[in-house]
């Protein structure tokens, strides 16, 4: 069949051509800026779930449905080695600047980039990453104590009572939001409860890994309880069967409810490898219908591709003591398994291994759910890893 016209799309973040079974989450998401912008409480929504199922897309999309609904939103991925100041204040400065065209809210728009200007300029000392250009000076007393929680509370209280004046809201996006330091999301927190309490409209949208709640937590006692947090998990098989057959479809094309089914076990549900198994089925077949022997030899040239890519990215980060850790989680099987199952295949001592288990988990390898438990954060990564690491070479 014709790869151009191929209707299916795995990408970092690409949107699917049906995005399928997130429909709950996008209205909750959805109640909770309106109320917000009404003034009313709400909690903030944050993503949780494993790589692979579909988290970026969906809070890209539900950032497009707040614009639509006409809310000024910031949307930023939280890379590695980056603060949280340095990727908020460039974006910042952009809404604050869409807020100054609305005649009501210029004043107050204005106020808040004089405390954006002050918020940059106290705390460069600390956060060197911060670059973002200055298009009014510091109002001294305003987010400029060079203390990123107290001037983070200013800041974004400035910028929510220019967003109520507006008479729209603040929806500030953060995808991987785990790789945030825990003094930063503090911050955060600190600023996010403190436009609560005043009734402005400013929530957080965000996307992590299975490890957020407890780093929010940690960050602050109270976090729980300004947040939902929806899991974001595999599809079910009436999703994925929706979103394989209806794309294909909307082409003048069909598939066969065996090839569905060979899919469906081939992708465990995940969001990602759907898009990838769809676009391999449809480019080994030859004609419509796309069959199961189509999807048979599909699954040959898709699991390639994601140990090309999907896998392999991941695992060229790892050290090689990191990857022997990984390789031992591997032998036992998906997981989770018990931190000292994982030193027994590796004939080390448990607590030999914490800075491993703990380098993996702060690179977003592995995740901790319940105490002493370890688990990969990217599916089928167990069987990737065994693929990658044959044989015995690796026990040495």
């Amino acid at each position: 069949m014709d790869p151009i016209t191929n209707p299916f799309a795995p990408g970092a973040g690409t949107p699917p051509p049906e995005l399928a079974g997130r429909e709950n989450i996008r209205e909750t998401a959805r109640v909770a800026i309106e109320r917000v912008r009404r003034g009313l409480p709400a909690k903030s929504v944050l993503l949780v779930g494993l790589r692979g199922t579909g988290k970026t897309v969906l809070l890209d999309r539900i950032r497009l449905d707040a614009e639509a609904g006409g809310c000024q939103t910031i949307s930023i991925e939280a890379p590695e080695r980056r603060s949280l100041p340095g990727i908020l204040a460039p974006r910042l400065r952009q809404a604050l600047l869409r807020l100054s065209r609305i005649d009501r809210a210029r004043d107050l728009a204005a106020r808040a980039l004089r405390a954006l200007a002050g918020f940059a300029t106290a705390l460069k000392a600390n956060y060197q990453d911060i670059e973002v250009g200055l298009d009014f000076k510091p109002e001294p007393g305003l987010a400029d104590n060079g203390q990123l929680e107290q001037d983070l509370e200013d800041l974004l209280e400035a910028a929510g009572a220019a967003a109520k004046a507006g008479d729209t809201a603040l929806g500030l996006f953060v995808d991987e939001l785990q790789y945030v330091e825990e003094d930063q999301l503090a911050a955060l927190v600190t600023a996010l409860h403190r436009c609560a309490q005043r009734q402005l409209p400013v929530i957080l949208l965000g996307a992590g890994l299975p490890q957020l709640p407890g780093r929010m937590g940690r960050a602050k006692s109270y976090a729980e309880r300004l947040f939902d947090f929806p899991l974001i998990g595999p599809l079910t098989r009436a999703d994925v069967e929706r979103a394989v057959v209806k794309p294909i479809r909307d082409c003048k094309e069909d598939i066969s409810p065996e090839a569905v089914e060979r899919i469906v076990d081939a992708t465990r549900g995940y969001a990602y490898f759907v898009q990838e198994w769809g676009k391999h089925a449809w480019d080994v077949a030859t004609d419509s219908p796309i069959g199961a022997a189509d999807v048979d030899r599909a699954s040959i040239t898709a699991m390639a591709a994601l140990d090309e890519s999907f896998f392999r990215v991941r695992f060229d980060r790892l050290t090689p003591v990191e990857k022997r850790y990984l390789r031992a989680m591997a032998d036992l099987g998906p997981g989770p398994h018990r931190s000292g199952d994982v030193a027994e295949v590796l004939g080390r001592k448990v607590s030999s291994l914490g800075p491993t288990r703990g380098q993996l988990i702060n690179k977003g390898m592995v995740w901790s759910p319940s105490h002493g438990d370890t688990a990969f954060t990217v599916p089928l990564f167990d069987e990737f890893m065994k693929r990658i690491m044959p044989g015995d070479d690796w026990r040495v």
